[in-house]
């Protein structure tokens, strides 16, 4: 199984080389790189800048705010820079912070994606061949891209694997069917959404393209309760209370709470959001929610915990870093033992 680590997304753009670098040496084999305050792909190049060995991954560039003609040229120059490690993910972002926190017109998202996955396709293509570029979307057309502005032709680079990041059937289907792996989302990466929503919908898309899955990788992008001691576990146990409570207010991402009977709760902690009572939120996830979506386990036992509940489901995990560096050993050997598992 492959282990991958995240990144706090507050960190400052000063820490992100020390971040990168004890990654690295702590034998996990890539770096996930999100995008909520900072633009991941500027997180990106510095984390390729200091390391050596190391997948970089968005996970996820937010696709829609972007010309996928400005992520293309990104995206391969992160590709070149990095000696391959790069690979981008993509994701959508739900309706209102696309129109409201990026104020970009809102269409519907797995239709759009898949232009702009095509799109990126085309410009990798162009800048590979130095060809004329020519797409027609109906949310993406690309006609233009004289050789002053065409990074090619380069045939030395390899164009950076495709991944998508997200919950639902239809962006499920899309992965399936034309991206090279699939984040889930800390939200619904419980065993039973793997198994009833994102397998089957994996294999749908990928029947539809005509292609299998046996290069295709699904990482795991579940939260963890984990620490060293009793203590530490009960601290994180609280905020992932907090930070889940706060996803499971968003609409679309309520899948694994249909599929447990939970319904009612993401209405409740909606309510919350529009009288901005945000400290409370978290008194609505109670513990039987917290420890089914958020399984907890020391550094010791995280892979046995790991291996048995998602062994068969994936090739690879999120695991997370503790501020605390006293914890390295303990987080090298839990990354050690999960590489092992086949």
């Amino acid at each position: 199984m492959r282990v991958y680590s995240g990144m706090n997304p507050r960190l400052p753009l000063t820490e992100v080389a020390a971040h990168a670098r004890r990654v690295e040496a702590l034998g996990f084999d890539g770096l996930h790189i999100a995008e909520t305050i900072h633009d991941s792909l500027a997180v990106a190049l510095l984390a390729a800048e200091h390391t050596e060995r190391i997948t970089l991954r968005t996970s996820v560039t937010l696709a829609f705010p972007r010309s996928p003609t400005l992520t293309a040229y990104a995206a391969w120059d992160l590709a070149a820079y990095s000696g391959g490690r790069f690979q981008l993910g993509l994701g959508t972002q739900i309706r209102q912070n696309i129109e409201d926190r990026y104020g970009i017109a809102w269409s519907e998202p797995v239709p759009r994606l898949r232009e702009y996955v095509e799109a990126l396709h085309a410009l990798y293509e162009s800048f590979r061949t130095g060809a004329k570029i020519d797409y027609h979307g109906s949310s993406y057309r690309l006609t233009r891209l004289q050789p002053y502005f065409n990074p090619g032709p380069d045939d030395t680079v390899t164009a950076p694997p495709t991944w998508l990041g997200g919950v639902n059937a239809g962006i499920c289907q899309l992965a399936g069917e034309l991206a090279d792996g699939f984040v889930t989302h800390p939200t619904n990466s419980n065993p039973r959404y793997l198994e009833t929503i994102c397998l089957p919908n994996l294999q749908i898309g990928a029947a539809r393209a005509g292609r299998d899955l046996s290069g295709f990788e699904l990482v795991i992008g579940t939260g963890f309760v984990t620490g060293t001691t009793g203590a530490e576990l009960d601290a994180e146990r609280e905020r992932q209370r907090r930070m889940m409570a706060f996803l499971l207010s968003t609409p679309a991402y309520k899948a694994t709470l249909a599929l447990y009977g939970w319904d009612e709760l993401a209405p409740q902690l909606r309510a919350l959001i529009r009288a901005e009572r945000w400290d409370e939120l978290h008194r609505l996830l109670d513990d039987e929610v917290l420890d089914t979506l958020v399984p907890a386990a020391t550094y010791a036992e995280l892979p046995d915990l790991i291996r048995r509940r998602f062994g068969h489901l994936g090739q690879g995990v999120l695991i997370p870093l503790p501020d605390d560096r006293a914890a390295d050993p303990f987080v090298a050997e839990a990354v050690a033992a999960l590489r092992d598992v086949p």
